[in-house]
């Protein structure tokens, strides 16, 4: 009964480790640079040209802002003439009157709603830089994240194509009665296992995959394999700049920031206009009157203009002028913000860094010393336990070390979304 146990585990194993070979991630597999993914990224992002026509449109308020009034004609005609007893006479027995007249902004009206609009639009311009500053570093850091991922895959269809031969091998020596059942099935369940975790990395592979396609805006299903530069980036080093110098930097380059110092511009511009509307425009005009004045054809000259007594635009200005404060108070929190922001990510990349440089890169040692093993355990000399052992030290070893490259790299884009300008690139 135990050996038809072993049997029937054996079975189910060497089933499961079928059902979770991969197959092909795509037929249609490119491989993809960043420099590509960028350009392609900033041509194609949704949420880029979305914010682009919000950048349109506060330019066309500018537009807007520097228009004059319309002028305004009116026409009055009398319906009934008693003497001639026409109706809507309009001969020269009839009385018609025309007025043209127009609005004259004084006090700097249109020059403030201009100064108000532009500010308006500059401040939609680095919102649109912010956006594009936060996209990037998604990119970025999803690129990355995928090369190493498909690097640790890498690691993984190593060793199951390794295990799988040992798999094999060892199978053929039970059916000729040499080895025990359970070390084969110890030797399956361990295949089984490093296959559930190849495909949960494929999981995340995929995961990594749709970010990409849709940051890119791309809708084919293409698999993309990243490339990357080892060598650069192994070399990106904190020397040379030291965290001040970064907060300095990223006081003036950060683009929310920006945004926010041309929003307390455009408070204190919207204050002047506020008070320019407490001054009522001139209205000026002319009217022509035919037959109903005190003489034929009557010409004469209007002018109009508001007495600003009862509505001096008080509430508008004191609403400008807590808008002001209001402003002043968030750019001087978003000034705390970037200081942390840097601060932090400074701290992490400098300790990543250092746990990068600190740890052993080299592994083909590790490799040299695998193929001793698979002898080793071959001529019995090791125990299936220390040989399992040492193959889940080596796949650990690997990916631990991809994850802590990642991990870096993630760390020095996280630096440079903090400052807001490209400081450490790699590619």
């Amino acid at each position: 009964m135990q050996r038809f146990l072993l049997a029937l585990s054996a079975f189910v194993l060497l089933g499961a480790t079928r059902l979770f070979a991969a197959a092909p991630l795509s037929a249609d597999t490119v491989r993809l640079t960043l420099p590509e993914a960028e350009q392609r990224f900033t041509q194609n992002n949704l949420n880029l040209l979305a914010q682009r026509y919000n950048v349109s449109a506060a330019e066309a308020q500018i537009l807007q802002a520097k228009l004059w009034d319309n002028p305004t004609i009116s026409l009055e005609q009398n319906t009934y003439n008693p003497h001639t007893h026409k109706v809507l006479d309009v001969t020269k027995t009839g009385n018609s009157i025309v007025q043209v007249q127009q609005l004259f902004a004084i006090a700097g009206r249109r020059k403030a709603a201009t100064g108000v609009a532009q500010q308006n639009a500059l401040a939609e311009q680095f919102n649109f830089e912010d956006l594009l500053r936060t996209l990037r570093y998604q990119l970025r850091s999803t690129y990355y994240d995928l090369y190493y991922k498909q690097q640790s895959v890498g690691v993984y269809d190593k060793e199951v194509a390794s295990f799988q031969r040992t798999v094999n091998l060892y199978q053929g020596q039970y059916n000729k009665g040499n080895i025990a059942l359970k070390e084969v099935i110890r030797l399956k369940a361990f295949l089984f296992q490093l296959r559930n975790e190849r495909q949960a990395l494929l999981n995340d592979i995929a995961s990594e995959q749709a970010d990409l396609r849709i940051l890119i805006r791309d809708s084919s299903g293409t698999y993309y394999v990243a490339t990357a530069d080892e060598q650069r980036l192994r070399a990106l080093t904190l020397a040379g700049r030291s965290e001040e110098q970064l907060i300095d930097s990223a006081q003036v380059n950060r683009a929310d920031l920006k945004a926010r110092q041309a929003t307390v511009q455009q408070q204190t511009l919207n204050l002047r206009y506020q008070r320019a509307l407490a001054t009522p425009d001139l209205a000026v005009g002319y009217v022509y009157d035919r037959a109903g004045n005190y003489i034929q054809n009557y010409n004469a000259v209007t002018l109009g203009i508001a007495i600003p007594i009862l509505n001096r635009n008080q509430g508008n200005i004191r609403t400008a002028q807590s808008q002001i404060e209001v402003s002043k108070a968030q750019l001087n929190q978003q000034q705390l913000v970037v200081q942390n922001d840097v601060q932090e990510a400074w701290r992490q990349a400098r300790q990543t860094d250092q746990l990068f440089q600190s740890a052993d890169r080299e592994t083909s040692d590790f490799d040299r010393l695998m193929k001793g093993i698979d002898e080793s355990y071959a001529k019995r000399n090791l125990t299936i336990v220390e040989f399992l052992d040492f193959y889940e030290s080596y796949k650990n070893n690997l990916v631990q070390l991809n994850n802590l490259r990642a991990s870096r790299v993630r760390a020095f884009e996280q630096l440079n979304y903090a400052v807001g300008r490209p400081v450490f690139n790699a590619q």
